[in-house]
């Protein structure tokens, strides 16, 4: 299990540090109205993962009990997943999150729930549980859906981690790299070569699924 916790901290860093609607918004938030607007926003964001992370563990509980040969086709869903990912990253004129859009002055309450919205509204973040989960959790050691929630909730911290440090210096990152163009690059190609690396390890691991009583 500590493997697998491991292993999901890893693909987890590699994602959140590949832009997307959610970093997208809360830098864009954060740059346009203050550090504490994207921290609330970050917390509707948190909120938005931990709905998907809940509805996708009971899924998964059952699809382990009663489908067995599910989990070939989620674990090679789950490597072309990476695989597209990786591609956004290492893609010419791949996006910055740092090159945000100017967004108007909202409320904490609407700033949460636009947070909340921007991740509901994302289907790459159920696709990410549904597909990744399965490749980490071991259906011989028993208890399915507390694998699931252990595992989903180092993605849910990994993230609101590196997404809080990324809001409270997003106006000197996006001073440094606006300096520093090469260390964009640099951080695109790191991060789409070890979401590949993973890839590739998914899509050729023969294990198999076993299940429980």
């Amino acid at each position: 299990m500590t493997a697998g916790l491991l292993g999901i901290a890893l693909i987890s860093l590699g994602m959140v540090l590949t832009p997307g609607p959610n970093m997208i918004y809360l830098v864009s938030r954060s740059l346009t109205q203050g550090r504490r607007s994207g921290l609330i926003s970050l917390a509707g964001v948190f909120l938005g993962f931990s709905t998907y992370l809940a509805a996708t563990c009971l899924g998964l509980t059952a699809v382990f009990a009663y489908v067995p040969a599910a989990y070939t086709a989620l674990k090679l869903a789950g490597a072309a997943y990476l695989l597209w990912l990786a591609w956004n990253a290492v893609r010419p004129g791949g996006a910055s999150a740092f090159e945000p859009r100017a967004l108007p002055a909202e409320r904490p309450a609407k700033l949460f729930s636009m947070g909340l919205l921007t991740c509901l509204l994302n289907p790459k973040i159920a696709i990410l549980y549904l597909s990744l989960l399965p490749q980490f959790i071991d259906p011989a050691m028993g208890h399915v859906l507390l694998q699931s929630l252990a595992l989903g909730s180092v993605q849910i911290f990994v993230g609101t981690l590196v997404n809080g440090l990324i809001v409270i210096s997003a106006g000197a990152l996006a001073a440094f790299l606006a300096r520093r163009p090469v260390w964009l690059r640099v951080q695109r190609y790191v991060t789409g070569t070890v979401l590949g690396a993973f890839a590739v390890s998914m899509a050729t691991d023969r294990s198999k699924a076993l299940v429980s009583a």
